[in-house]
């Protein structure tokens, strides 16, 4: 079953109001179905991908009969959730090496949607009594429900003022619909995230073996590749050594661009095989498409690459 998805708002204005909706932070973490339905625990990602070596500490939601949950998970980092903190998480498909990063900083499961319990589909039954039902489950240590909050533009604000992503809304007779974006679900952040492929890179000046920057891409609804720009805030550290050992075998001579790179991001560029994805954080698109201020979070396998055609 995959999770349902949140439409999106670029500003606070565009959060709906009114006593049909409820409002939820927006979790800067790792969206993951836990399913129990075949008798054992399993954490899926967006896309399918099974991710349950990586998190020993939730092993305790294997004890929920016939469930689903839907949830985000997340690592703390000066008491806020930290998608840097979680990014040597998520990757790991070593059991040993897991367990020892879990003893060491454990994360969070911040379950907000139940979609089956027991054996029964709660997918048809609306949004408040999915959280009631939620509500009156023993979780286990390391999983917490996500609070619900009455009043939207009260939230914004201590969102913003505590660093956290933004807000999500949610009609309250909404029923969940896996696999799509639904206008019952309602996401404004402070800063855009999206996931973007790499299509090539740039040098720093001065050091001409490490990666200064990314060309990033998305793919439009004719399955082309768009240029949305270059991003290099953020790219240092141990993620600048695992982007740079990722794209290297993936080197090619020519573009993977479907129309031209401006000459200005293009000099002394790079060219890859379009497949490493990578977590940005942007503040708004301009007309041509391209992103301002991108930041690199850090590197992606469990999801898709946005479509060009989302903000």
């Amino acid at each position: 079953m995959e999770p349902m998805l949140a439409t999106r708002a670029a500003t606070p204005a565009d959060l709906p109001r009114g006593a049909e909706w409820a409002y939820e932070v927006k979790w800067d973490g790792v969206r993951l179905l836990a399913d129990t339905t075949s008798g054992r625990l399993r954490l899926l990602s967006r896309n399918g991908r099974d991710a349950t070596v990586a998190y020993p500490e939730l092993a305790g939601l294997g004890a929920l009969g016939g469930a689903v949950l839907d949830g985000e998970v997340v690592a703390m980092s000066g008491g806020i959730p930290s998608f840097e903190a979680l990014a040597e998480r998520m990757h790991v498909r070593d059991a040993a090496r897991a367990s020892a990063l879990a003893a060491r900083a454990p994360v969070t499961l911040l379950v907000f949607d139940v979609l089956r319990l027991y054996g029964v589909d709660l997918t048809r039954r609306p949004f408040d009594e999915r959280r009631a039902t939620l509500e009156r489950l023993d979780l286990p240590e390391h999983v917490q429900l996500s609070p619900v909050y009455p009043d939207g533009d009260a939230l914004w604000e201590v969102t913003r003022q505590h660093g956290l992503e933004g807000v999500l809304a949610k009609r309250r007779s909404s029923v969940y619909q896996p696999g799509r974006r639904s206008p019952d679900w309602v996401k404004a952040a402070h800063r855009t995230t999206r996931t973007a492929l790499v299509g090539g890179w740039r040098v720093e000046t001065t050091a001409r073996d490490r990666i200064g920057s990314l060309l990033l891409g998305a793919p439009d609804a004719d399955g082309r590749l768009r240029f949305l720009g270059r991003a290099g805030s953020g790219l240092g550290g141990p993620l600048a050594g695992r982007v740079a050992a990722l794209l290297a075998p993936l080197e090619r001579p020519t573009s993977p661009f479907d129309e031209p790179v401006p000459a200005v991001d293009a000099r002394g560029a790079h060219w890859c095989t379009p497949t490493v994805l990578v977590d940005i954080t942007y503040l708004t698109r301009m007309r041509s498409g391209r992103m301002r201020q991108p930041v690199v979070r850090g590197v992606r396998d469990d999801t898709a690459a946005d479509p060009w055609e989302s903000l």
